[in-house]
């Protein structure tokens, strides 16, 4: 007779292990099925990543040099403060001895007065509110006693000034702090995509580039006549000498520049200030939105957010910094996105 025993049935124990080893293997076959193969950038499409890149990181650039500017103009102003504050300190202290003097005086010909006892204690800065008191005083100790105390309120006023523009000025360092790190961090990712490049798709890279400048050299050369006016004409010539210079950012010369740093060196040059930022430039000056109403040396806005400023070369062409990895040159303003002149 046939044995019709139940087959052994697996434990829990493995039956959990298996039906685990199940799912994992489901998910890694999903997951092979479904990654993308990884592959090598173009050369081209390297190129718009890194072009981004460097857009984003101009940006931040354009964020610190306005952080910087307000850093270097509130400690320029707490400096001023705080001279103010230790020359009304010693102003304070000639007239309290004033004061001191007619109380000796008093004292010589017979005493010193109260009112004048309770002044010169550690704590008279409300003593004037008590306007009875005054009638004891003489009029030049009266005199003597509205003085100090205006120096006093006048102290106090800069001394919360002073403390406010501290508190500004640690906010702003963060701020600069905050936008260096961004800049850094967008160049880094940039090199390190340039650096998946072959040295031959490198060496591509360059070439295109430097005929790009080239062709662009040329359109200026046909097309430079006409300058907004002698200072922008100044201006222009001295940007002029600058062609072929490293962008670096945040610098403002003389041996490297960023965008906007070359157009206010520039226009230094020319013996004229203009702001330090491409968004500040903006307003600096007649906006002029017409391209064919430009002259050359007018500023020229891009971008909505007027993140980047060239000088006008004629003929449609702008003489700027680019980003990191060029130098000052010439380029078609078409490459960009045109916002409007400014005519400073």
């Amino acid at each position: 007779m046939a044995s019709h025993r139940r087959p052994k049935q697996p434990s829990r124990a493995r039956v959990t292990v298996l039906t685990t080893a199940a799912a994992a293997a489901v998910v890694l076959s999903a997951n092979a099925a479904n990654a993308a193969p990884s592959e090598k950038l173009s050369k081209d499409e390297v190129k718009a990543k890194v072009d981004k890149l460097y857009e984003e990181a101009e940006q931040a650039t354009e964020k610190l040099d306005g952080a910087k500017e307000k850093q270097q103009k509130l400690q320029k102003e707490i400096s001023t403060i705080q001279d103010n504050v230790a020359r009304g300190q010693e102003d304070l202290n000639k007239l309290r001895d004033s004061l001191g003097s007619l109380a000796t005086a008093q004292y010589r010909s017979g005493g010193i007065d109260p009112s004048v006892q309770l002044f010169l204690s550690s704590n008279p800065d409300d003593y004037l509110d008590k306007a009875s008191t005054l009638d004891q005083l003489s009029s030049q100790q009266v005199e003597a006693l509205k003085k100090i105390q205006d120096k006093q309120r006048e102290l106090a006023q800069e001394r919360a000034e002073a403390s406010d523009k501290l508190k500004d000025l640690s906010a702003t360092r963060a701020e600069l702090a905050k936008q260096k790190t961004a800049v850094q961090g967008k160049l880094a990712d940039a090199q390190k995509l340039l650096n998946t490049l072959t040295a031959k798709e490198k060496a591509a890279l360059d070439l295109q580039q430097s005929q790009a400048a080239s062709r662009a050299s040329s359109r200026v050369d046909l097309g430079n006549t006409g300058s907004a006016s002698s200072l922008a004409a100044n201006a222009f010539a001295a940007a002029q000498t600058k062609i072929g210079s490293p962008y670096v950012y945040s610098a403002s010369g003389p041996n490297s520049f960023d965008c906007s740093g070359l157009t206010s060196w520039a226009y230094a040059q020319a013996g004229a200030t203009i702001p330090r930022t491409s968004e500040a430039q903006a307003n600096a000056g007649t906006r002029i939105y017409s391209e064919s109403d430009l002259k050359v040396g007018d500023l020229v806005i891009f971008f909505g957010d007027y993140h980047h400023v060239g000088l006008y070369a004629g003929n449609g062409m702008v003489l700027h910094a680019p980003h990191t990895g060029a130098v000052v040159r010439y380029e078609a303003m078409s490459d960009m996105t045109f916002e409007f002149g400014v005519r400073i």
